[in-house]
């Protein structure tokens, strides 16, 4: 039997994070929420997570930090940035630096149901 889809949030705002963590339990998704991207990596393990929500601003590394890092040890796990920077260079380079959507805040809920929905196809998984 498979384990259910674990997404991880990772978003130093207390706020966002416990909104898309409700948002997910109304799907039946498990998830981990992470205040910052370094805590995120000292208790990642590859395949542990199905897929990341990353705002991109936070204290200490940033969720393009995040998402660079990941890609640099091998993860394709799917990355959801979401984020209220509205520097225009911020999406190229969220993109360039392989995530699977960029969303900005305040999130559209539909939006992001459907990439999510995307993402989980890509691993074989099904929300």
């Amino acid at each position: 039997m498979s384990k259910a889809p674990i997404v991880a949030i990772v978003d130093d705002d207390e706020a966002v994070r416990e909104a898309l963590s409700e948002l997910l339990l109304v799907l039946d998704l498990s998830c981990r929420t992470f205040d910052r991207a370094e805590v995120f990596m000292a208790e990642y393990v590859a395949g542990s997570f199905d897929c990341l929500i990353t705002d991109v601003r936070m204290p200490g590394h940033s969720g393009l930090d995040l998402l660079q890092h990941l890609r640099s040890i091998g993860s394709a796990i799917p990355v959801i940035v979401i984020t209220a920077d509205t520097n225009p260079a911020t999406p190229s380079h969220a993109m360039r630096y392989g995530a699977y959507a960029y969303l900005t805040k305040p999130i559209e809920t539909e939006a992001l149901l459907r990439h999510l929905q995307s993402a989980m196809r890509l691993t074989g998984r099904f929300i």
